[in-house]
């Protein structure tokens, strides 16, 4: 289980703790249920990351990137090579030029002098022999050389030319994979959404409110008192007869007055604030939740919940 889903698991637990009959309770599982949700979608967007970008990107480095690596460095090895030879073959070239400029006449004159003369100039001509013998071998490597240059060039070309696909391909993934966040982001959003609404539908004895201009708490009220109060004001009328008098209103089209049991501060605009004890004219919308009515004081209308109110003949 990841993070959110432990989470979500302690807030149920916890929740049938306290009872899922009480508020808390209630809203705490409704909170673990949600947490177990982003849970999910998190594990979708972690294996949907694995398969659609970091698995390809792992093959592509541990594979195509690798030999193109190897590739040029061995071009630049071969790189190398080519300039040693050419090297070689200057300096041969050179050792061959100055040979060439030897005298290797034999001389007319019959003394030691012009015999040891003579025979130098034969050492130079051997001389000469071995470095056109090392130009034509210098040449020969250089051609070796060059030609093995040209195949590694080409062939790193063609792995270089290659990576503009895979380029493409992985800019694909990419895209993906951003799209797959969108996807776990919205998905998160619209849970958290449906449990603002879900916990919206309490009383504010059991929520914080977000737009509460005081820091004194509201008190919280318990079921026994609101019967209890209610039982005061109708001592003829049942708790039975009570819950049909605000199902009839809603299988109706018309309005009722009803009495404020207790303040209600709105938790956003599309809620009314109400006062104890103050009269407000009630009636039921079409696609409402069922804990809730819309009500009208004067020119102000907005969201009431029926357990905060007592309808009256």
């Amino acid at each position: 289980m990841n993070n959110p889903e432990l989470l979500g698991q302690y807030m149920i637990d916890a929740g049938n703790e306290f009872g899922p009959g009480t508020a808390y309770g209630n809203a705490l599982i409704k909170c673990g249920e949600t947490q177990k949700r982003i849970g999910t979608a998190d594990r979708e967007l972690i294996q949907t990351s694995a398969i659609n970008f970091l698995t390809p990107l792992r093959n592509f480095i541990d594979g195509d990137y690798k030999t193109i690596t190897k590739e040029r460095k061995l071009l630049q090895n071969k790189r190398l090579d080519l300039d040693a030879a050419k090297t070689r073959l200057k300096k041969a070239k050179a050792a061959e030029a100055r040979a060439a400029q030897l005298n290797t006449s034999q001389p007319e004159e019959n003394n030691i002098m012009v015999n040891v003369s003579y025979m130098l100039n034969l050492l130079h001509v051997k001389w000469l022999k071995v470095w056109a013998e090392e130009v034509t071998k210098s040449e020969q490597e250089v051609r070796i050389t060059q030609s093995e240059f040209d195949r590694q060039a080409e062939i790193t070309r063609l792995l270089l030319e290659g990576i503009n696909s895979t380029h493409a391909h992985h800019l694909r993934c990419l895209t993906d994979f951003v799209e797959a966040q969108m996807t776990y982001y919205a998905q998160c959003y619209q849970y958290m959404l449906d449990l603002q609404k879900q916990l919206g539908s309490f009383p504010s004895a059991f929520r914080s409110s977000n737009n509460q201009s005081s820091s004194t708490p509201v008190p919280s009220v318990s079921a026994s008192s609101v019967l209890a109060s209610a039982s005061a004001s109708l001592p003829s009328v049942s708790n039975s007869v009570v819950t049909s008098g605000f199902s009839e209103l809603k299988a109706s089209s018309g309005s009722r007055k009803a009495r404020v049991l207790y303040d209600y501060d709105a938790a956003n605009s599309s809620e009314l604030s109400l006062l104890a004890d103050e009269v407000i004219t009630v009636y039921s919308v079409p696609g409402m939740d069922s804990d809730w009515l819309m009500g009208e004081r004067g020119n102000q209308k907005g969201k009431v919940p029926i357990t905060y109110l007592e309808l009256l003949n």
